[in-house]
């Protein structure tokens, strides 16, 4: 009878696990974090960013702000490089640059790493010179992370944490020059929406600000990938 009754307990206890491990917290993972998620819809599939406010509080506001604006409705990834990073957030399929707010400081001493499926601030020379634009680290980019004043880093703020194999398809599309820009897709991916899906109440989210109409000297855009 005591040899049952283990028996028993040790069957209770194992579909008692099973079943904590299958509710909520386990199934959204990060998402219990308390960090912002956002959906990206795309012309070629959807993927979730988490995006990481404690360690880069000004990009983190600045992001959601342009999210919930709807600026990024309608943008595109202009800028596809295999083994690099694709880019995107300021032009629209015929590549003509939005207008944004005022740029924002670099928070690129932030400790985070630019490795696969992170994103960054885009950015022209000037350190803190970066508004809307951000890229995706399609490898590990040891070259784009902050060494010092002399060197400075692209700031990480978020990170894909599902819809991987959406990025690989974006990937993989056609590029070519359209006018002074390089990379460019011959078919546009279009960003058709980004949306907050948790949690309700993002932490630092910002007032909201007037818009700014801005015309840089120049694209924001990450350095070319280091030579071999």
């Amino acid at each position: 009878m005591k040899s049952g009754k283990a028996l028993l307990l040790i069957a209770l206890c194992m579909f008692v696990a099973s079943v904590a491990g299958s509710g909520p917290a386990s199934a959204q993972g990060k998402e219990k974090s308390g960090n912002p998620m956002i959906l990206v819809k795309t012309s070629m599939g959807s993927f979730k960013i988490e995006l990481f406010p404690k360690e880069a509080p000004v990009t983190v506001a600045n992001f959601l702000n342009y999210v919930d604006k709807k600026f990024y409705d309608g943008t595109t990834f202009h800028r596809v490089m295999p083994g690099f990073v694709i880019q995107g957030g300021g032009f629209d399929k015929n590549m003509v640059q939005k207008a944004t707010l005022p740029s924002i400081k670099n928070e690129a001493k932030n400790g985070l790493k630019n490795s696969r499926m992170t994103l960054s601030m885009a950015r022209t020379g000037e350190i803190n010179s970066a508004t809307s634009q951000f890229f995706i680290n399609l490898k590990d980019n040891a070259a784009l992370d902050h060494v010092s004043e002399a060197q400075y880093g692209y700031a990480v703020f978020g990170k894909v944490v599902q819809g991987w194999e959406v990025i690989e398809k974006i990937t993989g599309v056609k590029t070519g020059n359209k006018g002074p820009h390089q990379n460019v897709p011959e078919k546009p991916v279009i960003i058709e929406s980004m949306m907050r899906v948790g949690p309700e109440k993002a932490p630092g989210a910002p007032p909201t600000a007037p818009e700014v109409k801005v015309t840089p000297e120049k694209e924001p855009k990450t350095p070319p990938p280091p030579k071999k």
